[in-house]
């Protein structure tokens, strides 16, 4: 009989279950998708993780390869605490920092070496997040590392050490119930896809199986109309089932359900991603360029500034913009100046765009939009409103931006007016849900008076406030590590505590 049973095979769950095979616990990992679909939402990500450091030399423990040429001209410059709480707290509509989020902050370098001494190791993000000036490379934004082959590489990497510590995994294992005896948590009853169910014994519980992101019943309950409508870019297990087997127990709901990471996607991308490619494709429906161009909507207008910030502090937010406009699309326009910038995303092969050599064959080609004239209205004033005294420079907040426009674009802003001209539909893809459970500084559940459940722990997309409006990029897997490594020693040392 396992001590600890961990509910969910992704990033958070297994630092959960690293952290409680490290504390001497027999643990069982149980996955509701078989093994090619494991991995939860974590496999979707390219694997940036932002943390608290101070100088380059506290980066080089992370990495996989340190004696890489390039790191002798890199300059990572710093990220204090003093900056990831700014950075948080530009997100919270006013709310101060979170409990959760001081955790976050706190623990977030501490966590990264503790991956690294599991052989988890990370190499620096050049393509997305450097420049080069003077001859360096030059870090922008804080978000310096992701881990050595992304996502994939990360939960593989996670699920390698668990394994070779003597841990175990059940694919095809779903959990449908939590079992109580005595007051606490004692199990759980799973179910594999043939219908055939147990009951799996254990003296802790760890629900890491996410949020309720690819539940459309779920989302509309709780982020509100529309959202059943949104794409889903990430796993299709999240569907709330820990959130609602909590629930059933007394646990207090915690955290900004209206809120949720959505990113502007592909239109016409498949759900989940495109279960049909690898996992490693997957992320390239994702079109987060928009700062280099405009967006409209079906009514040909502007709806968001999107030179207001660099985009790993917007683009968790656009997606929802997306959303709340007319038939939930927009296209992203862009002329011949930008195309060498845009991501590789923007080039993948099953990527949705039309391209003309004038504005107005590529304007007659943006279906949904019905009177074409608007969008040429909205360009040719954006066009004259932008600022030609001030030189474009995609590295820095270059204040660039237009004069004289009721929604202004505040950096980045230059004329729509070199062709050829490209044009992608977008929708609103979320990625994974605000909305959670509260636990304490020891990873259990707490219920509504305050009390934990007894036997029962929660990490990841389970936990509550750490989230509200938005979120800098690279943050929500080192929430995962951070809070579910704080799950794992709290469950080991509940179990251990009834041998």
């Amino acid at each position: 009989m396992p001590e600890v049973i961990v509910v969910g095979s992704g990033n958070a769950a297994l630092c959960a279950a690293l952290a409680a095979k490290e504390a001497g616990a027999e643990v069982l990992v149980v996955e509701k998708a078989k093994e090619d679909l494991a991995g939860g939402n974590s496999k979707y990500t390219a694997g940036a993780m932002r943390f608290v450091y101070n100088e380059n030399e506290e980066l080089f423990p992370l990495l996989s390869n340190q004696d890489d040429p390039r790191l002798v001209n890199t300059e990572f410059g710093s990220y204090s605490a003093e900056k990831f709480a700014a950075d948080l707290l530009g997100f919270n509509d006013g709310r101060p920092l979170s409990t959760e989020q001081h955790d976050l902050i706190s623990q977030s370098y501490e966590t990264m070496l503790w991956l690294a001494g599991h052989g988890v190791t990370f190499e620096p993000i050049y393509e997305r997040q450097s420049f080069e000036k003077d001859g360096k490379h030059v870090f922008w934004g804080g978000l310096t590392l992701a881990a050595d082959g992304e996502g994939v590489g990360l939960v593989e990497a996670e699920l390698d050490a668990f394994l070779s510590m003597g841990g175990r995994i059940r694919y095809d294992c779903a959990m449908k119930k939590l079992i109580t005896s005595d007051g606490r948590v004692s199990g759980i009853e799973v179910q594999d896809s043939k219908g055939n169910s147990e009951v799996l014994t254990a003296n802790a519980v760890v629900l890491a199986c996410g949020g309720f992101e690819s539940s459309p019943e779920l989302r509309k309950k709780y982020i509100g109309e529309n959202w059943d409508k949104a794409k889903v870019r990430g796993t299709p297990h999240n569907t709330g089932d820990g959130i609602e087997q909590a629930f059933a127990l007394g646990a207090k709901s915690h955290g900004f359900y209206q809120g949720c990471h959505a990113t502007p996607m592909d239109l016409h991308m498949k759900d989940y991603g495109n279960l049909d490619i690898p996992h490693f494709e997957r992320k390239n429906y994702r079109k987060i360029c928009y700062f280099l161009g405009i967006m409209v909507n079906a009514d040909g207008d502007r709806f968001v500034d999107e030179g207001k910030d660099f985009r790993n502090y917007t683009y968790a937010q656009f997606g929802k913009a997306v959303l709340e406009q007319p038939s939930q699309f927009a296209w992203q326009i862009f002329d011949n100046k930008v195309d060498h910038l845009l991501y590789g995303e923007y080039r993948f092969h099953d990527a949705h765009y039309v391209e003309a050599d004038t504005l107005e064959d590529l304007i007659v080609k943006l279906d949904g939009i019905s009177d074409k004239s608007a969008v040429r209205k909205t360009i040719d004033e954006y066009n004259r409103a932008v600022d030609q005294k001030v030189d474009f420079d995609p590295t820095i907040k270059d204040g660039k931006g237009t004069k004289g426009l009721p929604l202004p674009k505040s950096n980045w802003a230059q004329r729509i007016d070199s062709g050829p001209f490209k044009a992608y539909p977008v929708t609103g893809g979320i990625t994974f849900t605000y909305g959670g459970i509260e636990v304490n500084e020891r990873g259990a559940v707490i219920k509504e008076d305050g009390t934990e459940i007894a036997g029962l722990y929660a990490c990841g997309e389970m936990v509550g406030g750490v989230f509200f409006n938005g979120y800098p990029g690279g943050s929500g897997l080192t929430s995962g590590a951070v809070f579910g490594r704080r799950a794992g020693q709290g469950a080991a040392n509940d179990a251990g505590a009834l041998v």
